[in-house]
């Protein structure tokens, strides 16, 4: 497993909130590296650079469970790392030639897991459109929760999602809150997470909190 350590050198952007079940835990975002400090760093292959000139402007939450319905188990970083084991559940030979990847992986205990640096496109989206605006991982950050349609999200994955938003707000102006989406939102009739199991009013409220303002919600 190919990891990277990063040396904090640059401007840096503060968040606090709940992160992997620990209160007051600082999420931090190195400009210079575009990778979250205090998160795990796992390199995936299946990214590149974003069109010249675009930043983020849109962050995208998911779900994902591997195999579908299952969680824990290293399977969804085999995935994003092109090492699933083909051979170990039918579902993975079906997806086994896919090049996929997300920016942030929060597990169901909230561990955070870092696969792309923010300033390049990771490979999430899919077809998709934002606003009239096509090819959505140009200009977006995408956030997989461990999770599935149905079942209903843990309190610390919110607390997670909710710090990890702050922090890339601080980081990158124009992002906001007002543009966090569901992969539904943007590729309807095609996805469906992260599913009617995400409360989106208590995700708000969260992310509201870990900023430091009053949720409307």
């Amino acid at each position: 497993m190919l990891q990277f350590d990063v040396h904090m050198r640059a401007i840096v952007a503060y968040a606090t909130g709940g992160f992997g079940g620990a209160e007051g835990v600082h999420l931090q975002v190195d400009l210079q590296s575009g990778l979250m400090r205090s998160a795990r760093h796992v390199l995936s292959p299946n990214c590149d650079a974003r069109p010249a000139g675009v930043e983020a402007e849109l962050i995208v939450v998911h779900g994902i469970s591997l195999p579908p319905g299952e969680f824990g188990g290293p399977w969804i970083e085999r995935f994003f790392t092109n090492s699933l084991p083909l051979d170990m559940h039918p579902y993975f030979a079906e997806i086994g030639d896919l090049k996929v990847s997300s920016h942030l992986l929060v597990a169901r205990d909230g561990a955070l897991t870092q696969f792309v640096s923010f300033a390049d496109r990771a490979w999430h989206a899919g077809q998709s459109c934002y606003n009239g605006r096509a090819a959505c991982n140009d200009f977006s950050i995408g956030v997989e929760l461990e999770g599935a349609d149905t079942i209903p999200y843990e309190a610390a994955q919110y607390d997670t999602l909710a710090a990890l938003v702050a922090a890339l707000c601080d980081a990158y102006p124009r992002l906001s809150p007002a543009r966090v989406v569901g992969h539904s939102d943007i590729s309807p009739g095609r996805k469906t997470d992260p599913g009617p199991a995400f409360d989106w009013e208590r995700a708000h409220r969260c992310i509201a909190a870990a900023r430091g303002a009053p949720s409307h919600s």
